[in-house]
C-alpha cells in the first residue's frame, strides 16, 4: 500500500510560504513538489476551507498564509488535507459471526484507537511554528546561507492562479 504523503508534503509548502516574499502560485508549488498545478489546488482548497491560506487570481496572485505559523497545529493541516486514514491496518469484517474474526478485531480495535489517540495528541501539540524554528536551528547548525532546499533555487513563476 502505498503510503500517504499530502501532510507531509503541505507541512513542507506551508514552511517555505512562509519564507517566501510574496504569494506562490500553484505552478511554482507543483514544480516544488514534481506534481501537478491541478493537485496542488485541490489541497490548498482544503486548507484554504480550514482558514490556514487564501489565494488571489490574476497577475501577482497566488497562495499566502492567512494564519501564523503559531495558530496552525499539524493536527489543524491533517484535518485541512481531508484527515487520512492515520493507520494502513485495518479490522477484517469478512466473516462477522466468526468468534475468532471478533476476538481479533476487539483487540486490534483497542490498540489502534489508542495508538491513534496518541498520535493525533502529538500532532495538536506541535505547530508550524515549531517546526520553522526547528529548520531554523538546523539551517545555523551547518551554516547555510542562501537556499535552505534545492526548490528554493527555482525561480518562482508569477502566473495566474486558479484557486
Amino acid at each position: 500500500m502505498r503510503s500517504d504523503s499530502r501532510l507531509s508534503r503541505m507541512l513542507h509548502v506551508l514552511i517555505h510560504m512562509n519564507r517566501h516574499d510574496g504569494p506562490m502560485t500553484s505552478d511554482a508549488i507543483a514544480a516544488m513538489l514534481s506534481t501537478n498545478p491541478v493537485v496542488v489546488r485541490r489541497t490548498m482548497a482544503g486548507l484554504r476551507e480550514a482558514g490556514h491560506v487564501r489565494s488571489e487570481k490574476g497577475h501577482g496572485g497566488g497562495w499566502t498564509l492567512a494564519r501564523p505559523l503559531a495558530d496552525i497545529t499539524l493536527l489543524d493541516v491533517h484535518r485541512a488535507v481531508g484527515d487520512p486514514a492515520i493507520f494502513a491496518i485495518g479490522l477484517a469484517h469478512d466473516n462477522p459471526d466468526c468468534l475468532v474474526e471478533q476476538a481479533v478485531d476487539a483487540a486490534l480495535a483497542g490498540a489502534l484507537a489508542a495508538a491513534e489517540a496518541v498520535l493525533r495528541a502529538r500532532l495538536e501539540a506541535v505547530t508550524l511554528q515549531d517546526l520553522a524554528q526547528d529548520f531554523k536551528r538546523r539551517l545555523a547548525d551547518i551554516g547555510l546561507e542562501g537556499p535552505a532546499c534545492p526548490v528554493e533555487t527555482s525561480p518562482v513563476e508569477t502566473s495566474p492562479v486558479e484557486g
